[in-house]
């Protein structure tokens, strides 16, 4: 019979182009699952098979688990101090065995067996063509729809399918059976079955990816595609760069009469590509990113990492977009907070800047308002500043001499030592159950203390905006910190 088994081991490798011992494995399997059902319980069974007799053992073995942890399955767990009273120099990770009676193959269901067998010996097929597959290092994956799964597309490329999403599809894009399709490898997932490569066609790496393939100088090192924003479907913006000053890198991706940007514009149901050149200088990179509007100024603030962008009137509608399209697509090309202004509104800020530094530095340096608007008028903007620029600067304001230097910045440190003193006093009334808050930093903390916010509570009342103006934080993560705060609200309401 063992013969027979062998035999049968060869007959099914050469037939499915599977390894022999990848056959033999299935066969451990199919004796281990049948000895299983002869034990109540979740026991562990492992069955080794001789691949030159054909002979088998069966073993039912325990994990070794540390004294501590206690047993989370005693039918295939054993603790330390008792698995080395069997095995003495037994380690936690490894396992004790020990010799069963093997179940004779004719006492196994021959159905059973012979389907544990060919599931195994089709995963190992699988296994087999995914690698081969992915040995190829392709970063897109060509191939035709097969079907629909639950809203997703099945893509199948010779024997190896993929699977889109429906949120990873272009919009409005009707795909059908039968249709060829290019999309994105984003991730392989052997737990999925039937399709494991998951696929995007939304992606900013497969408009990258699309750009690398249409345009040879991104593949030799002389272009480089920096970022990529995308609204699927509607419009994109890419950033480039240039290695080579002879390589123009703007010209280059659009191609000659556009060959190049319209074959990814058409893969991409029409989306309509703007190549910007990328800039090392933040500043430079927003006023392109911002294309075809024209800025006129352009603020920056390091701080919050966001710029204030001033246009005319007749280019606001075209920086902002069609529901805020351009700024957006900028502000995710470039990862800088844009704020789209016209003069108007730029002057009213600053006219609320100015005012707002005129009383800080009136009221903590005890000045008066001719004082302060000389140094508003030198770039001061805070009392950091004022107290700790290099000296020789300030001595170089024509409207002061040393000893009034000398004051303001003696009087800028006391009002900061004074500050921080309230600041810790606020900060020391915080409760414990919003500091315990995740997600909350000391710095938040600090700032949140300045403004009042002293208890979960408190936070869980603010609005978003308000939690945005008082922290600088983006809305998105004001939005995650307030739910945060109100989830005791609503515990044990199932």
């Amino acid at each position: 019979m063992n013969r027979e088994l062998l035999m049968l081991v060869e007959a099914i490798s050469r037939e499915k182009n599977v390894e022999r011992d990848v056959v033999l494995g299935a066969v451990e399997s199919a004796l281990a699952q049948a000895t299983k059902k002869l034990y109540q319980g979740e026991v562990d069974i492992r069955v080794s098979v001789d691949r030159d007799s054909g002979n088998y053992e069966t073993f039912r073995r325990w994990l070794v688990v540390p004294d501590d942890a206690g047993l989370q399955n005693p039918d295939a767990e054993e603790l330390l101090m008792d698995a080395r009273e069997r095995v003495p120099d037994v380690e936690v990770g490894e396992y004790i065995e020990e010799a069963i009676e093997s179940v004779p193959i004719g006492r196994i269901g021959a159905m059973a067996a012979k389907q544990v067998i060919l599931q195994k010996i089709r995963d190992a097929e699988r296994e087999m063509l995914l690698n081969d597959f992915m040995s190829r290092g392709e970063k897109i994956f060509t191939g035709t729809v097969k079907r629909m799964d639950k809203g997703d597309i099945i893509v199948e490329s010779g024997r190896v399918e993929g699977r889109l999403r429906r949120g990873e599809m272009i919009p409005k894009e009707n795909l059908r059976s039968g249709d060829r399709v290019r999309a994105m490898i984003m991730e392989v997932d052997l737990t999925l079955r039937g399709a494991p490569i998951i696929l995007s066609r939304s992606a900013p790496e497969f408009m990258i990816e699309l750009f690398r393939n249409e345009v040879p100088e991104i593949e030799q090192g002389l272009l480089e595609i920096k970022s990529c924003a995308r609204d699927p479907g509607s419009r994109a913006k890419i950033a480039v760069l240039s290695h080579d000053k002879r390589v123009d890198p703007i010209g280059t991706c659009v191609g000659v009469r556009g060959t190049r940007v319209n074959a990814v514009t058409n893969e991409l149901a029409g989306e309509r590509v703007d190549i910007v050149l990328w800039s090392e200088d933040p500043a430079q990179f927003v006023i392109g990113a911002l294309a075809p509007a024209n800025v006129s100024s352009i603020v920056v603030d390091e701080e919050k990492h966001a710029m204030d962008v001033v246009v005319d009137e007749e280019n606001l509608a075209i920086a902002i977009g069609r529901g805020g399209q351009n700024v957006r697509l900028a502000s995710d090309l470039t990862g800088w907070k844009i704020n789209i202004m016209d003069a108007a509104e730029s002057a009213q800020k600053q006219a609320n800047e100015t005012d707002t530094a005129r009383k800080l530095f009136m009221e903590k340096l005890d000045v008066d308002e001719e004082i302060a608007d000389i140094l508003i008028s030198e770039g001061f903007a805070s009392l950091e500043e004022v107290a700790y620029v290099p000296l020789q600067e300030m001595l170089e304001i024509e409207s002061f001499d040393e000893d009034t230097v000398n004051e303001l910045r003696a009087r800028a440190k006391d009002a900061l030592l004074t500050m921080e003193i309230a600041r810790e006093e606020s900060v020391g009334e915080v409760s414990q159950d919003l500091r315990d808050l995740e997600g909350l930093t000391p710095e938040l903390i600090a700032k949140l203390a300045e403004n009042g916010v002293h208890t979960r509570d408190d936070l869980a009342d603010l609005a978003i905006d308000e939690l945005t103006d008082l922290t600088g934080q983006s809305a998105e993560d004001a939005k995650a910190l307030i739910m945060k705060a109100r989830e005791h609200w609503f515990a044990g309401q199932e």
